[in-house]
């Protein structure tokens, strides 16, 4: 305890000596191994929870309930900062921007809008990034200490179905995209015609392949057109009583036929289900050449020797000769680049974008990932129901998130049990 203080003390008086000038130094409202929590720290972080507990219309408790509640947990924060750091858990700048982005998308803004949204609503946006950082932090040493031990078995998989085997039908949520081609109630003959025939166009590029947000975006005269027509999900007693007969029918990816309303006429594509329905997933039968970049092959040498590997091909090459001959992939290169059927989320998401691209036995042009450069083939496409292993899958998640939480719980408790804490309870 003695070397705890003192080396708080030094770093305190340090910062006191450094600042040129007599001042009052800022009280520690508590030792953390090695580190300190001070009282202007927990003031803000205070000041902060109150504010976040007003406008959620929340009772407040009293204030020293409030300070202990929040101090604690700023103990149990800087420990966890502590062992990551301890650990080599680092966020670079770089992985820093990229969360931001990835917020400021999910809200439907640019970065720059984000930040300064931010800024009207208060929020200082370096304290953001500070508070992204450590959460960033956080998350992967708890992947490290807690996810890498979680196993759920195929045991526990099967005696949560059997326990919820009577859920059935009620269970089933449907995620539906919707466009409107909307008919005035006083609409002529011929006008009603022609948003029939309009809509029909439509239903017709969307079977064709054609992007429904986009479609949607374009030509829908719903309110949920600049959201790329998405409804979200729904149970069928949220779906209105118009669509839920052609709904209960439809498979994922379908595009009902027009349904006619006084409103117009209504689009509706089946984005996903869950539940009792079915889990309809698009499998490809794919086969590749993989060239690696080295000390001796480069970006642009790899490129080059896959470009002249696909004119062969052209020229009437057998493309699993090719494999066999030049792809680095020594797995697949026995098998002629094949790598049989794939399923969504099975390959990384650079090849599954381009793979996604092709039509039947059409050739690539090179394709870069971490692993090198790719030439990628599509030799075959098909729906499958996937809906047994899909639930399987999903209840294999709900279990292992739950033993994660109650892991977590046990791990933070050990870890504050454990470590060098004191707090100067007059400070509060």
């Amino acid at each position: 305890m003695i070397k705890n203080w003192l080396v708080i003390f030094c770093l305190l008086l340090c910062a006191y000596m450094a600042s040129g000038q007599a001042q009052v130094l800022d009280r520690i409202v508590a030792v953390v191994e090695e580190d300190v929590i001070l009282e202007r720290e927990l003031n803000n972080e205070v000041g902060a929870i109150v504010s976040k507990l007003r406008s959620n219309n929340v009772t407040m408790p009293p204030e020293y309930v409030l300070r202990k509640q929040v101090l604690e947990r700023m103990v149990v924060d800087k420990l966890q900062r502590q062992l990551a750091a301890k650990s080599g858990v680092q966020v670079s700048d770089e992985m820093l921007s990229a969360s931001v982005a990835d917020i400021a998308s999910r809200n439907g803004l640019s970065v720059e809008s984000f930040r300064n949204e931010l800024t009207k609503q208060g929020m200082d946006y370096k304290a953001f990034e500070d508070n992204l950082r450590n959460e960033i932090i956080i998350n992967q040493l708890r992947g490290r200490e807690i996810g890498s031990r979680v196993k759920v078995t195929d045991a526990e998989v099967l005696h949560y179905m059997e326990t919820q085997s009577k859920a059935g039908q009620s269970n089933s949520q449907y995620h539906l995209g919707h466009i409107l081609i909307a008919v005035s109630e006083a609409a002529s003959a011929s006008a009603i015609q022609k948003a029939k025939d309009k809509a029909d166009q439509v239903i017709a590029e969307l079977r064709g392949g054609k992007d429904f947000k986009q479609v949607a975006v374009s030509v829908s005269d719903d309110d949920n057109a600049l959201k790329g027509g998405d409804l979200g999900w729904r149970s069928i007693g949220q779906i209105p009583s118009l669509f839920t007969e052609v709904v209960t029918t439809m498979n994922q990816g379908d595009v009902s036929e027009a349904i006619r309303s006084p409103s117009g006429f209504h689009i509706i594509k089946m984005l996903e289900t869950e539940g009792a329905g079915q889990h309809i997933v698009t499998k490809t039968k794919v086969r590749h050449i993989l060239i690696k970049t080295n000390e001796l092959v480069d970006d642009a040498e790899a490129q080059k020797r896959l470009i002249a590997l696909r004119e062969r091909i052209n020229d009437g090459d057998d493309f699993a000769n090719l494999a066999r001959a030049h792809s680095d992939d020594k797995g697949s290169a026995i098998n002629g680049g094949s790598l049989d059927w794939v399923g969504p989320g099975a390959l990384v998401p650079p090849f599954e974008e381009a793979m996604n691209k092709l039509a039947i036995n059409e050739i690539s042009q090179p394709v870069q990932t971490q692993f090198g450069w790719h030439m990628i083939q599509v030799l075959g496409r098909e729906n499958q129901d996937n809906s047994e292993q899909f639930k399987k899958d999903k209840i294999r998640e709900e279990i292992r998130k739950r033993k994660i939480e109650e892991e977590t719980e046990l791990w933070l408790r050990r870890l504050r049990d454990e470590a060098f804490v004191e707090i100067d309870l007059d400070r509060l």
